[in-house]
């Protein structure tokens, strides 16, 4: 294969894998950190810029004056660990096995064509979490029940939004105004020992960990553009959560 060929096919490789890293939830080191390991068993350099929406990537031989750069926008997030997970071992095995360009697209078609958790199993999941954070905070088993329904609720709604491409925000702020009254409904009808916790737990499902936490591990590695985007996406998002559930309280007027 031509070198300029090569180095243009290499680039888009790599531009789609850290692109592919940032919709499932890494950090800006993390994908850094992948990407470089990639291009060195292609013995090739990188040069990245990532922000958010957008990544441009240099790639060019040491030794060489031919470099190649490209622009990729970044699709909305859709948080999978299981995904940066498996690239972040399968940049190893690059590295320490020279990987060809061939051997590794093949492995990124792998990895991403790994079958997903289905819708049902992934509502189940969420909602018996919501009704065990209940359990944590002393709620009893109707207010389990409660926190079950009202997280598996609004988590359907929050679904449904998804697909009929409501903005992000308006997204979470119905999730959890439908979540929130019917717990709401609990609190009011005085169902369980401490039908508060129900209230308090039905919208932990949007708590945006993962934006939080790589905001901080952003921050702390100086990629400071994105630490502070990702912190205003949380802080967001914790807002639309806030005002469904101050909402519901001001409907129920709950103290």
């Amino acid at each position: 294969m031509d070198s300029s060929k090569e180095l243009i096919k290499a680039t888009n490789l790599l531009l789609e894998i850290s692109s592919l890293l940032m919709v499932s939830g890494a950090n800006t080191i993390r994908v850094n950190l992948s990407i470089n390991r990639f291009a060195l068993g292609l013995n090739f350099k990188t040069s990245c810029f990532i922000s958010h929406k957008s990544i441009v990537m240099t790639l060019y031989e040491e030794d060489s004056t031919q470099s190649c750069t490209r622009v990729k926008n970044i699709p909305p997030h859709a948080i999978n660990f299981s995904i940066i997970s498996a690239i972040s071992k399968a940049s190893w095995e690059a590295a320490t096995e020279n990987w060809t360009l061939e051997q590794i697209s093949n492995e990124i078609k792998k990895i991403t064509s790994q079958k997903k958790y289905s819708t049902l199993l992934v509502l189940v999941a969420v909602s018996l979490a919501g009704a065990g954070f209940c359990n944590i905070f002393r709620g009893d088993y109707l207010n389990m029940l409660v926190a079950f329904i009202s997280t598996l609720v609004g988590l359907i709604v929050f679904q449904l939004t998804h697909r009929q491409n409501f903005n992000v925000y308006i997204r979470i702020f119905l999730g959890s105004l439908i979540a929130s009254f019917i717990a709401g409904l609990g609190v009011v009808y005085h169902i369980g020992i401490n039908p508060q916790t129900a209230l308090a737990t039905s919208i932990l499902y949007l708590v945006p960990g993962v934006a939080l936490i790589n905001s901080f591990t952003d921050l702390l590695d100086n990629n400071i553009i994105n630490g502070m985007v990702r912190f205003t996406t949380g802080f967001m998002t914790v807002l639309a959560m806030a005002l469904g559930l101050f909402i519901t309280m001001l409907i129920f007027q709950l103290n």
